[in-house]
């Protein structure tokens, strides 16, 4: 049975096993999604690297960073205070499913209170350990403030270079993972919902064409100011 323990060792040592990056790229589907908001209170789910962060960082926007895996936010707060972005970075470890970042005083309410997120992502936020992805990506969309975005970015393909190489491997399309969180309608809409491709680079250099299959979900802003 796999467990949290196993997962952490299994992710610290995989980034532990690489050089600590020193200014890594964010990821596309943020920067052409992200690009024309207004900064705010953000949230990266998964932040690995920490790519994602720095560039949100540096936009103004106020990022808190979660990941498994110690090293990679050890690294990551580190890399925010040689960047000078400390004041906008903060890396915390979490087990997604057990912990999550303080988001408002009843995160799952429904009642129109708010979280405290303009904008959570979560990128590729696979892992072959277990791991309740629906409810942590459901607590994630009543994160946000009214008129917040989860952005939730999903492997369509498998790469040359991905760690499931398995062929009969079935990748849910981003309508299915928006009705996997069933949420309520009345609060959230889905603004899209897609699955473009891409020419990626791997860790080797070498490049090939993939998948992203693309959901990104509003909270709505109703005219009484209820969520």
């Amino acid at each position: 049975m796999n467990t949290t323990a196993d997962a952490r060792t299994t992710w610290d040592g995989i980034y532990a096993a690489r050089p600590a990056a020193t200014d890594p790229r964010p990821n596309v589907r943020l920067t052409e999604a992200v690009a024309e908001l207004p900064p705010g209170d953000a949230l990266e789910l998964g932040c690995g690297e920490g790519g994602d962060t720095l560039w949100l960082a540096r936009r103004g926007w106020r990022v808190t960073a979660v990941d498994l895996s110690a090293v990679a936010v050890e690294r990551l707060n580190a890399l925010a205070r040689s960047h000078g972005l400390a004041d906008r970075v903060t890396a915390e470890q979490h087990d997604l499913g057990a912990s999550f970042p303080e988001a408002s005083e009843a995160p799952e309410s429904t009642d129109g209170t708010d979280g405290r997120f303009d904008l959570v992502t979560a990128h590729y936020l696979h892992t072959p350990f277990d791991l309740d992805r629906s409810a942590v990506l459901r607590r994630a969309a009543h994160a946000l403030r009214s008129g917040g975005r989860l952005l939730v970015v999903d492997h369509g393909s498998t790469a040359p270079w991905s760690w499931n190489q398995d062929p009969d491997v079935r990748f849910p399309s981003p309508r299915e993972v928006a009705e996997g969180l069933a949420l309520d309608p009345a609060g959230w809409t889905v603004e899209r919902a897609d699955a473009p491709r891409r020419t990626a680079t791997g860790p080797d250099g070498t490049t090939a064409e993939v998948t992203d299959h693309v959901l990104c979900v509003r909270r709505v802003r109703r005219t009484d100011g209820r969520a």
